[in-house]
């Protein structure tokens, strides 16, 4: 017989776990998981936005602000000297028909603040289009 099994007559208890059920049982679980935790997921249905990494066009007309790492700003690699004189000179290019464009490049050391601020002085002059210039992602990871 190729089944060795309990005897008839035997009065010993068996020895072995049948493990059968407990798999069984398993199974069963791992299915009802699968199929219900995409349903309770309640997520808002929105439209998100794609990114695309585009070349930047560098046109005459495009103005540069640069950030540095001590909070110096420039403008077109001249240095201003506050955020007044930036405000100043942000409003004279807001009026300007086709409105330039304000390209914001900050130092990877830069004070977030410092950013923000140049940003929020680009807003309250009236410049509609702001856009920022960063490194591109060559595979590699920056060490600090």
């Amino acid at each position: 017989m190729a089944m060795s099994g309990p005897k008839q007559g035997d009065d010993e208890p068996m020895s072995t776990i049948n493990t059968t059920p407990l798999v069984d049982v398993m199974l069963v679980l791992l299915i009802i998981f699968l199929i219900t935790i995409p349903v309770i997921t309640k997520t808002v249905k929105v439209n998100l936005p794609k990114a695309a990494n585009i070349a930047t066009q560098t046109k005459p007309e495009n103005i540069t602000i640069a950030v540095d790492s001590q909070g110096n700003i420039y403008w077109n690699n001249g240095q201003v000297r506050n955020r007044e004189e930036l405000l100043e000179l942000v409003k004279t290019e807001a009026v300007k028909d086709p409105q330039p464009e304000i390209h914001i490049r900050g130092d990877v050391n830069a004070r977030y603040e410092d950013v923000g601020k140049v940003l929020y002085s680009i807003q309250r002059g009236g410049i509609v289009k702001v856009g920022f210039i960063t490194e591109p992602d060559r595979g590699m990871r920056a060490v600090r």
